[in-house]
């Protein structure tokens, strides 16, 4: 299997059901995937209107709704400018 078949693909409802309260999908994102890397990715936006990259490897599998969760906490961390034991 192709790391582009391998690769986790989310719907909208899915993105949206994980994000903060405030945040969105950036107008005209579908998410895509890297193929070099194999990572899908997406834009999003949070509530002062900041982009961010949300990025999740190919290798989720079967936990590809947990490797969403945990992507988008990591950047929501990052947007709050707190480390955590999770992200260093």
């Amino acid at each position: 299997m192709s790391a582009s078949q391998a690769t986790p693909l989310f719907t909208a409802t899915e993105i949206r059901s994980y994000l903060p309260s405030g945040w969105g999908i950036a107008p005209g994102e579908r998410g895509r995937v890297d193929p070099r890397s194999g990572r899908w990715s997406i834009e999003v936006y949070d509530g002062a209107d900041n982009t961010w990259t949300i990025q999740i490897d190919a290798q989720a599998g079967a936990g590809r709704l947990e490797a969403l969760r945990a992507a988008i906490d990591k950047v929501q961390r990052k947007g709050l400018g707190r480390k955590s034991i999770w992200i260093g």
